[in-house]
């Protein structure tokens, strides 16, 4: 593999970690949201859907060579359709009538776990750019020597 389809893939690595953060984001930051912005009920939380891209093979680079090389991105982002739970506040301006609260399908917890995970992706492809752009450095310091 050469040093740009490294980089390349490191590249599209580094932004779908970036769009499942800001999709974590957005579910953490409306986790108590009881009401969506359309006004259709209690926010549901998202979940980016990732997708391989092929970037081409082996093959075209050395011969008799059979791994083929991938990419990621994000094709979309859905709504998890878990309902949410109903908590008994009859106070709440959400309240139906009985002083239930249909409260967001978010767990705070789960999230925040996710965002570590996010994190950690993220970091891992920022390591595997930085070697891509040592080895860049290295192979034009032996140019000049």
């Amino acid at each position: 593999m050469d040093i740009l389809t490294a980089l390349k893939i490191s590249a599209s690595g580094l932004s779908a970690q970036r769009t499942r953060l800001n999709v974590l984001s957005s579910n953490l930051a409306n986790a108590n949201s009881t009401q969506s912005a359309d006004g259709s009920g209690p926010y549901k939380r998202k979940d980016p859907i990732f997708a391989e891209t092929p970037l081409g093979s082996f093959d075209k680079t050395l011969d008799k060579a059979s791994q083929k090389l991938s990419a990621v991105n994000v094709t979309g982002i859905v709504e998890d359709q878990t309902p949410g739970a109903r908590v008994y506040d009859p106070s709440h301006p959400q309240a139906d009538k009985d002083g239930f609260v249909t409260m967001p399908n978010v767990n705070v917890v789960s999230e925040l776990t996710d965002i570590m995970q996010t994190s950690r992706s993220y970091e891992a492809n920022l390591s595997a750019m930085k070697a891509a752009k040592e080895m860049i450095s290295a192979a034009l310091g032996i140019g000049r020597s």
